[in-house]
């Protein structure tokens, strides 16, 4: 009976040792690296889930970079902003994408650029799916009450576009005699709304919203707009191959940043950090000289 007793409690004694490895062992296999600053930071070489989000590139063509620490962090863009961030046989590019994946080898970090809806851009950096938006994003006051911004790193004007046969001038753009395309939730959809739709010299009905820019040039190639309005430097990047032409623009003097989280401060030094070395170094008119923007 004694010999019994001995076996039932070195079993259970050794199968309590086993669960307690197994509970250990489980908590140290997340494959998430604790992230300052409530980001979404995950560990080099670990798979990360982006759940519910919209891209308009499939996310097998995720663009990764290896930088020189062990947390990545994940950039939300526009894959239809050429020269920005746009899709080259599935994979993204652009001025904007080689700048972070610098910034990232500089500042010792890894990034994932991460392909989605313009319009639901902004609440996916808040529901933490994406850790920043690097994307030539202009800084707007409603976007500043939800998200902070790095500091300044281009400045530009819009671009109002036309049929290479249009006689339309921007005299009839800003009296509203125009059908206007232009992206949905982008800075042009804004201005047209604040000085042409809420004081009635355009109709509301005359403005049309699309979910990228290029298919608004699509639709004015095929006489569905009259005008389409955007972001100068797309517009000079987009319309070199189809019979359009740029009718005049409008002087917003937009600023892009970056957009991080407001409790991201660590994060958004060293965005601002990375961007003061990048464009103090050669590597920024090799960017502007590259994507035909100097």
């Amino acid at each position: 009976m004694l010999v019994h007793l001995f076996h039932m409690k070195f079993w259970y004694g050794a199968l309590t040792l086993v669960i307690l490895v197994a509970v250990l062992a489980s908590a140290g296999c997340t494959g998430t690296t604790p992230a300052t600053n409530n980001s979404t930071a995950v560990k080099t070489n670990a798979t990360t889930v982006v759940a519910n989000v919209t891209s308009t590139t499939d996310v097998t063509n995720v663009t990764n970079t290896t930088g020189t620490g062990n947390v990545t962090y994940i950039v939300g863009v526009d894959a239809d902003n050429k020269p920005y961030t746009f899709s080259d046989n599935g994979t993204i590019v652009g001025f904007d994408v080689d700048s972070i994946q610098w910034i990232a080898q500089q500042q010792g970090f890894n990034v994932k650029i991460q392909p989605m809806a313009w319009d639901g851009i902004i609440p996916a950096l808040l529901q933490k799916k994406i850790d920043m938006v690097y994307s030539g994003m202009t800084k707007t006051p409603e976007r500043a009450a939800q998200v902070n911004f790095s500091k300044t790193y281009l400045i530009v004007n819009q671009s109002v576009v036309g049929r290479n046969d249009s006689t339309l001038t921007m005299d009839d753009f800003k009296k509203g005699k125009v059908i206007v395309g232009t992206q949905r939730s982008s800075s042009a959809n804004s201005w047209i709304d604040d000085n042409l739709v809420k004081n009635n010299t355009l109709s509301s009905d005359n403005l049309k919203l699309y979910d990228s820019v290029s298919l608004a040039l699509a639709d004015l190639a095929n006489k569905r707009v009259d005008v389409v309005m955007f972001d100068q430097p797309v517009m000079n990047t987009l319309i070199k191959d189809m019979p359009l032409k740029q009718i005049g623009t409008v002087d917003t003097h937009e600023e892009y940043g970056v957009a991080i989280r407001k409790e991201d401060t660590e994060l958004q030094n060293k965005i601002n950090t990375g961007l003061d070395q990048l464009m103090n170094s050669p590597k920024w008119q090799e960017l502007l000289k590259k994507y035909n923007m100097d």
